[in-house]
């Protein structure tokens, strides 16, 4: 699973029949700690995640296929399964 803030929409004006009814968003990946790093990615919407949103991201095939179009087989890479209220981590100890 990735972790990800979503940078925007991307508009395509033919998609396979398969990705018809998702959205596609760019998403730029994030620490735990909030802190962007220089991975982007490309994901189906899979959960009506809007700009903005912090996101979970899985890059499995079958996962992917399954959660954004609700069929098997479809030759995704990445979709969005979740928005994420908010990160917990542990303190530090000493």
């Amino acid at each position: 699973m990735i972790l990800a803030r979503v940078l925007g929409n991307i508009v395509a004006t033919k998609k396979n029949q398969r990705y018809e009814s998702a959205s596609i968003m760019l998403c730029q990946q994030v620490t735990p700690e909030g802190q962007e790093t220089a991975t982007t990615v490309l994901a189906l919407n899979a959960v009506d995640a809007g700009v903005g949103d912090t996101v979970l991201i899985v890059q499995e095939g079958w996962s992917a296929s399954t959660t954004s179009t609700g069929k098997a087989g479809a030759a995704i890479d990445s979709a969005i399964v979740g928005v994420v209220d908010y990160v917990d981590l542990l303190k530090d100890e000493k």
